[in-house]
């Protein structure tokens, strides 16, 4: 038996079909939505169709962008000859916070997992080569500490180092207010090779 009418359970499959978004949390979404000022839902509505058709690929560094080139890639004082490989926007935007990173990114929208069938060419690869013809001085690889990141990160190594450009990986280790006994080791291991005199 349907508890809702056609439009009310079609909202909430919608919402529900989102990542990360559970039925329930579906479900209260579209309840709050019917229950918004309709100039409110318009404006959202507006914003979803808007984003979809504008939002698309940077041309220089592939972030997600409503422009040619992003506000990152065309700022004059960021330092080009400093690219910062990422694997998703969402990483790019998290270095943006700290507000002392002031190079320019590269977004691969993916790492190298040879388990998922994700193989080197399917990753943004060719178009970081590409960059790298200019003048570039060090690459910043920034994947994540995983299985899949760490072999994104190699592979780019091998791949960039015999060009002569300095190429760097981003430090990992104990997270501040990290409880040492419950840290794996490689954790462990990575936080050792990687410290610092103070």
């Amino acid at each position: 038996m349907e508890l809702y009418s056609t439009d009310i359970n079609n909202l909430i499959d919608e919402l529900a079909a989102l990542p990360g978004i559970g039925a329930r949390s579906a479900q209260r979404m579209a309840f709050h939505i019917i229950n918004l000022p309709h100039d409110r839902v318009k404006r959202l509505s507006t914003a979803i169709i808007n984003a979809k058709e504008h939002v698309c690929y940077c041309k220089e560094c592939l972030t997600m962008t409503d422009s040619e080139i992003c506000p990152v890639c065309s700022n004059e004082k960021r330092d080009h000859s400093v690219i910062m490989v990422v694997e998703n926007p969402r990483d790019m935007i998290a270095y943006e916070k700290t507000g002392k990173y002031q190079g320019v990114y590269h977004v691969l929208h993916g790492v190298i997992s040879p388990i998922n069938g994700v193989t080197p060419s399917d990753i943004r690869l060719k178009e970081l080569i590409e960059r790298l013809k200019g003048d570039v001085e060090e690459l910043i690889i920034a994947t994540n500490s995983t299985l899949e990141g760490e072999t994104t990160a190699m592979y780019i190594s091998k791949l960039v180092k015999p060009s002569g450009i300095k190429v760097t990986r981003i430090a990992s280790g104990v997270p501040v207010g990290g409880d040492l006994e419950y840290i794996d080791e490689v954790t462990l291991l990575r936080a050792l090779d990687g410290r610092v005199e103070i």
